[in-house]
């Protein structure tokens, strides 16, 4: 293996810069595969140094097939994924139809030597079989349970990596946390760690908010704004509720893994952008896809890498150094016992957010929220959803008129709690401001919010 590594922002020759901890981090190793040559070997596993695709018997992965050179082509290991190197073949090494010399490509890509397919994917056995991790903290995440401590291994295995990581898990399990725990723990800690949470925006305004837009683009852009992806550039994109993106926003966003460029509504030029790419989603994405939400070929290069956060209830021994943290974070060195007998003792539909939300309240208030009757008022909505589900019925139609109906009554519960001020409701609900009043709007409920003292949050 050489010296040299490829430096994921400019392509150009540099070190393997070492880790935030200071140890040398080796890349993720690669799994390769012919998917239509004749008699080729099935795949090959790429964990150190170089390999050669060729039809030569000398080469690691042997193509039988006559527009594949006797050495045709070399593929590195490198923190992006691989470097790629055409060896002067006669039918050359193509990527997306365009011919190529030299190149870095991300796990997760297929490639053309001469007029077979190659995919070249990460190596999973290389992280279903590492020992548990042998702390109980992890950059910033905390847990003593089995489940986390080989969370932990994973995400430690995959400091020396950049590969494209899709988090899964229930709401409130701390997958943000995941995500700025990887993009900390990686060669590009230095760059920004840019956050976009997909569920959050109305669709037409999602593209830009990713892209970018021009001035004049569209009514109301008055001035060019750069996208999530340019901000992000050298550093992590985190692209949350992905499973939320709409159909018709993810040829694009496909387009921009692909390629690492990025379009600007109303621009005609694109830009390049190297950014290291977390998405995460509490949805069942394949299902997503079987039913046509969701592209399976953005599934495929979203989900490279793909880690499950367990829910509280699965690693209970959990809560108490949990809560002990939360705690200290508001000047409680500990709780007393019979507060963290109920602590554990509850049920956490919630997850670790709902666990925190009960210690910060009993550090301002003393006394715990009255979790019965929060799981009496959820037993109850049970019961009533029971008498009001139809299998007769198609189930989008009765899921919408449900959705449609608890929009409605959260937005007259939001405009009792902020008095109508627009930069208070937008922040409490976590939506765009523009999608609060257009919701208003939709379901005519009071007026369009007013904007509060200070347009930027301050009152």
């Amino acid at each position: 293996m050489s010296a040299g590594r490829h430096d994921p922002l400019e392509g150009r020759t540099a070190p393997l810069a070492p880790g935030p901890g200071g140890a040398r981090k080796a890349p993720l190793g690669v799994v390769v595969r012919a998917l239509d040559a004749p008699n080729a070997p099935p795949a090959f596993t790429l964990r150190t140094g170089t390999c050669t695709i060729g039809s030569s018997r000398q080469c690691d992965l042997v193509l039988s097939e006559t527009t594949v050179s006797r050495t045709h082509v070399e593929l590195e290991l490198v923190a992006e994924g691989v470097a790629v190197r055409d060896l002067g073949s006669r039918n050359g090494t193509f990527y997306f139809g365009q011919r190529i010399e030299k190149v870095v490509l991300s796990i997760g890509t297929r490639i053309k030597v001469g007029g077979v397919s190659v995919a070249i994917e990460a190596d999973g056995d290389a992280l279903s079989n590492l020992p548990p991790f042998s702390g109980t903290s992890y950059s910033g995440l905390l847990g003593s349970s089995m489940a986390m401590r080989r969370l932990f291994a994973t995400l430690e295995r995959l400091e020396g990596s950049l590969a494209t990581v899709l988090v899964e898990g229930e709401s409130g399990v701390g997958k943000e946390l995941v995500a700025a725990a990887l993009h900390q723990q990686s060669r590009v800690a230095r760059g920004p760690f840019v956050t976009l949470n997909c569920g959050a925006l109305p669709r037409e305004v999602l593209q830009s908010e990713l892209f970018g837009h021009r001035k004049g683009a569209f009514t109301g852009a008055v001035e060019a704004r750069q996208g999530a992806f340019e901000s992000a550039h050298g550093g992590s994109l985190f692209l949350d509720e992905i499973g939320e993106l709409p159909l018709d926003v993810q040829p694009a966003l496909l387009r921009a893994i692909e390629l690492g460029e990025v379009r600007a509504v109303g621009d005609d030029k694109p830009r390049k952008v190297r950014v290291r790419l977390i998405a995460a989603t509490n949805r069942d994405v394949e299902a997503e896809v079987r039913a046509g939400r969701f592209r399976q070929d953005l599934f495929f290069r979203l989900a490279v890498i793909r880690l499950l956060v367990p829910p509280l209830r699965e690693r209970r021994e959990d809560i108490e150094p949990l809560a002990l943290a939360f705690a200290r974070d508001h000047g409680h060195d500990a709780l007393p016992s019979q507060v963290l007998e109920s602590l554990k003792a509850g049920g956490y539909p919630g997850n670790v957010r709902e666990l925190k939300n009960a210690v910060e309240a009993y550090a301002a208030l003393g006394v715990l929220p009255a979790a019965s009757s929060v799981a009496g008022s959820l037993g109850q909505l049970d019961e009533q959803l029971r008498t009001l589900v139809d299998t007769r019925k198609p189930y989008a139609e009765q899921k919408e008129a449900l959705v449609e109906r608890f929009t409605l009554i959260y937005l007259r519960a939001l405009l009792d709690m902020t008095g109508g001020n627009q930069s208070e409701a937008a922040r409490v609900s976590g939506l765009n401001r523009g999608y609060v009043n257009k919701l208003l709007a939709k379901h005519g409920v009071g007026r369009p919010l007013r904007s509060g003292a200070g347009e930027d949050g301050s009152s």
